[in-house]
């Protein structure tokens, strides 16, 4: 009796935990502690917006339960937080914003980096250029202060950029091939400094985001000339009395013919786990559906393309064969590619 007993009462107890195992699967991974976010740039520009952005969104909603804390790490064209995540390697404790200085700073300055080196997790959007000038000049149209720089004759008239051998000077370059001209090209830290430098007419002209200069634009302090895309931003609300972005004119339009758009995208650390991937994958798909996030798509005049999965990583890999063409074309390489 006592040895039926134990069997049976050890049966039991066997199913029992087996039916329990059935019913409650293992809880997928989130974070347990803070995660960094790490920016490759200044403050006050496009990245360190869209993160700041990500961040407000995330506690807004409690979309994780962990802290987020934004970090800027700008130093060496962002190479100080692209090296601070490559050596993260296995973190899931560490993203990162980045821009297009994830082709240019390796490129343009030789450090020991790679978009390879990190885990692509998802494109956030693609970020508009837009030729500045300060409102208080004559100029209304791009051919305009294209003309009134070739009179200036070379050298005379100044362009504000983000970085050196970024992607504010790879415009710049283009720009200069494509009309005849030379701007002294001055580099600053941020998109929010170079609007600063451009209304308090320090510099004549800049390449500036259009999140980096819409305050100065709507202030009525800055003035667009034309957006360096194939079509015209199809956000048609007024930004200021008189114009939406839908108002601006392509730089092909205006006789310049040459178009940039920028990386806004999210990676981890290399070497992290699919599930701890998946994780940020479907946070910052919750992001995008936020009405926050739409209104910050229009104020900012993004184009809204977003990928994942291969097609993100085919995409980016495919983009750093165009930028070493074009830093290649603007004598930008560290060493021959």
């Amino acid at each position: 009796m006592k040895v039926s007993a134990i069997f049976k009462n050890g049966l039991t107890v066997a199913v029992v935990a087996t039916m329990a195992a059935i019913a409650v699967p293992a809880l997928a991974w989130e974070p347990t502690k803070t995660v960094e976010f790490i920016v490759p740039a200044g403050s006050g520009g496009g990245a360190d917006q869209m993160a700041r952005m990500i961040d407000g969104v995330v506690k807004k909603h409690n979309l994780m339960k962990a802290p987020l804390v934004v970090i800027n790490k700008s130093g060496g064209a962002g190479a100080e937080g692209f090296l601070d995540v490559k050596g993260a390697k296995g973190d899931p404790y560490k993203i990162i914003i980045t821009l297009s200085n994830l082709f240019t700073t390796p490129l343009a300055t030789g450090v020991p980096f790679n978009w390879k080196d990190l885990t692509p997790v998802s494109m956030m959007a693609l970020d508009q250029f837009v030729l500045w000038v300060n409102a208080e000049t004559p100029y209304k149209n791009a051919k305009d202060y294209i003309d009134a720089v070739k009179k200036a004759g070379p050298l005379k008239m100044k362009m504000g950029g983000t970085g050196s051998k970024q992607e504010d000077q790879i415009i710049t370059v283009g720009l200069e091939k494509q009309t005849g001209t030379k701007f002294i090209y001055i580099p600053f830290k941020g998109g929010g400094d170079v609007a600063v430098q451009l209304v308090g007419k320090h510099i004549d002209s800049s390449v500036n985001n259009p999140i980096e200069a819409v305050a100065q634009w709507r202030a009525g302090k800055l003035r667009p000339l034309c957006v360096f895309d194939d079509e015209r931003m199809p956000y048609k609300a007024k930004v200021t009395d008189t114009m939406s972005w839908n108002d601006i004119p392509t730089c092909k339009q205006s006789g310049v013919d040459m178009d940039y758009v920028m990386l806004r995208g999210i990676f981890m650390a290399g070497g992290v786990t699919e599930e701890q991937r998946n994780f940020y994958v479907d946070l910052l798909k919750k992001v995008r559906a936020t009405p926050e996030w739409k209104e910050f798509m229009e104020k900012g005049a993004f184009n809204q393309t977003a990928l994942i999965g291969d097609d993100y990583k085919n995409w980016v890999a495919k983009e750093e064969q165009r930028h070493i063409q074009l830093m290649k074309e603007a004598g930008f390489l560290a060493a021959a590619k």
